[in-house]
């Protein structure tokens, strides 16, 4: 049977507090050994590493101490060491360096390990103990368009995705591409699953019926003055299977372009035809993707948990399109929206201008704000979107097809737009829906905002968070960004029904610095109507960060989920509050629980 293995980012947490566990009632972690105390400083805590596995550590020992040099002595200092645990620890080589491999054993816990490591940095034989830390290749996919998609890889730029792959590559996770249908082309076909389309109007159809379980993309040319007075003649855009592309591209099979959730599925659903689409098929759409029941349509057996929309049009967002947008998220489906191309204010568009969805502003491959993108308060994160007016091969290279009107043959096309920038994001979702199941769309929302870099260039009107990063976001998410240090509270505090609000302290010492930028903050409430309720967290210095706005619309039941919090400006220790408000009347509810984690 293969040994239990212990993560790096412990053992690494373990080096520099000498212990990592969960504290519970407010008591902070407390070294090992008061020996720990006086441990000589490593190199050990300045290399901590993503949370990727263990099983050995990597002892180095002072010149002229005997086990620097003899393998017997070695061994004798790891069996003495490894009593304090209850196990059986053994000296296992030398490496050239001259530092000895040490083997943890077969079922050692966080805990004892910790104990280990504090017996080894409180001899003063040790000069540095750190984990021997499981590698991966970081080779580049080999599809054959890879060096183009600067938008995924360049320092300027770029996304920083290939840094989130060797966490996830979005198994298990399905996004729902909500747009002109599919059209089939070999360096995707492997991760499109079942979809529909939701084009009740034949005219815009285009494929001769309505509503039917092929969402196959006919094409959505159109000819001169069909969609209005002073249009003209356009060809197919194949839309669709370009944000497709961005997304889900098979990766690594020696063809064409990479995705960015390369391991994800695809559910194309056709809403977009000729002239655009309407409003109630949208609605529908996003409905069904989510898990809802449509009259006349039969049950989604591939649900997603991430729906990507680049599409939009004049006007704010109807409470009819944000009523279905609420009960998707509700449903625990994160929606990605693009905030539009007209260089304008995105309040003034939708659904860039709904609540509770992540509104994506596009960038150039200088980093500033694409000539074309709409800005403001209402945007969420900018993404790459391209620029193709004076070189084609600064916009965004995905799968599309030759064909100008009908379907022919499958090609890669250079595209510019926000309707690029949003399949980013969506894929950046699913790469971190893919690492943390748990994950709810708030959260997911939350960590893409507190994990973007500041923008490489400029963006006159707001562009929201900044550029997303992928790397920085998936590690967050999954823990590796994280010592792993619980504070928790367990003290009941009742929530009294439209009153004042109440705050639950936890103190936090025995840290050092200041808090992470991706913060995680547990909560477990019990309440009736938990759109009530609104949740800050306080920090020592009396700082609050919203975790959670009131919403007339929210009617479930309870909050039990993780946010996260950029509080890298806050000190670390001193005493964290969690204060909850119920705003309105008829619904009661108490405070379980809370925790921090750093």
């Amino acid at each position: 049977m293969r040994r239990k293995l212990i993560s790096v980012a412990a053992v690494s947490a373990a080096l520099v507090a000498g212990m990592t566990t969960t504290v519970a009632a407010q008591t902070p972690a407390g070294k090992t050994t008061p020996a720990a105390d006086t441990a000589t400083a490593l190199a050990g805590p300045a290399e901590a590493a993503p949370s990727v596995p263990a099983e050995r550590l990597i002892v180095g020992y002072k010149p002229g101490a005997a086990e620097a040099t003899s393998d017997k002595a070695a061994d004798a200092d790891a069996e003495a060491k490894g009593k304090e645990a209850g196990e059986n620890l053994g000296f296992q080589r030398r490496l050239g360096s001259g530092a000895a491999l040490v083997d943890l054993g077969d079922e050692l816990s966080t805990k004892d390990v910790s104990t280990v490591i504090a017996e080894y940095q409180a001899d003063p034989q040790v000069a540095y103990v750190v984990p021997d830390r499981l590698n991966k290749p970081l080779a580049t996919p080999n599809d054959t368009e890879y060096a183009k998609q600067w938008d995924l890889f360049e320092s300027t730029a770029g996304m920083r995705v290939p840094g989130a792959w060797d966490i996830a590559t979005g198994s298990g996770v399905t996004v729902a591409v909500i747009d002109t249908g599919y059209v089939a082309h070999s360096d995707l076909a492997a991760n499109v699953v079942g979809g529909y389309d939701f084009i009740a109007d034949t005219a815009v159809a285009g494929d001769g019926n309505g509503r039917d379980s092929n969402p196959a993309d006919p094409g959505d040319w159109t000819n001169a003055g069909e969609c209005g007075s002073g249009w003209g003649a356009t060809t197919s855009s194949w839309h669709g299977t370009h944000v497709a592309g961005t997304i889900a591209a098979v990766t690594n099979n020696n063809k064409g372009v990479a995705g960015i959730a390369y391991n994800a599925k695809i559910s194309p659903l056709r809403v977009l035809g000729r002239c655009g689409g309407y409003d109630s098929d949208i609605i529908d759409a996003i409905t069904w993707a989510s898990g809802g029941s449509v009259s006349g349509v039969p049950a989604n057996t591939n649900v997603a948990k991430v729906i990507n929309m680049s599409l939009g049009g004049g006007g704010s967002c109807t409470s009819a399109t944000q009523s279905a947008i609420n009960a998707a998220v509700n449903r625990g489906t994160t929606v990605v929206v693009a905030a539009g191309n007209s260089n304008a204010n995105a309040a003034n568009y939708s659904p860039a201008s709904c609540a509770n969805v992540i509104s994506v502003a596009a960038l150039g491959r200088s980093g500033s704000k694409a000539y074309y993108s709409n800005y403001g308060s209402v945007v969420d994160i900018a993404a790459p979107g391209g620029e193709t007016r004076t070189t084609t091969a600064d916009g965004i290279l995905s799968t599309l097809n030759t064909g100008t009107q009908g379907p022919a043959s499958e090609t890669y096309a250079y595209y510019q737009g926000t309707s690029m920038a949003a399949p980013h994001i969506a894929g950046l979702a699913a790469l971190m829906k893919s690492a943390n199941s748990s994950l709810t769309p708030a959260q997911i929302e939350s960590a893409i905002k507190t994990n973007a870099r500041a923008l490489p260039g400029t963006c006159s009107g707001g562009c929201g968070a900044g550029l997303a990063d992928a790397a920085k976001t998936v590690q967050a998410v999954s823990g590796g960004s994280t010592g792993g240090t619980t504070f928790t509270s367990t003290s009941a505090l009742a929530i009294p029904d439209n009153g004042p609000a109440v705050e639950s302290p936890i103190t936090v010492s025995g840290l050092t610095g200041n808090a992470p930028s991706a913060l995680q903050v547990g909560v477990d409430i019990t309440h009736t109507y938990r759109g009530d309720l609104v949740i800050d967290l306080v920090a020592p210095d009396g700082s609050t960060y919203r975790l959670k706005s009131a919403s007339g619309t929210d009617s479930a039941d309870n909050v039990v989920t993780t946010y996260t919090v950029n509080a890298s400006s806050e000190t670390a220790n001193g005493t964290w509050k969690l204060r909850v408000q119920d705003t309105a009347t008829l619904d009661t509810g108490t405070l379980n629980s809370w925790k921090l984690t750093f």
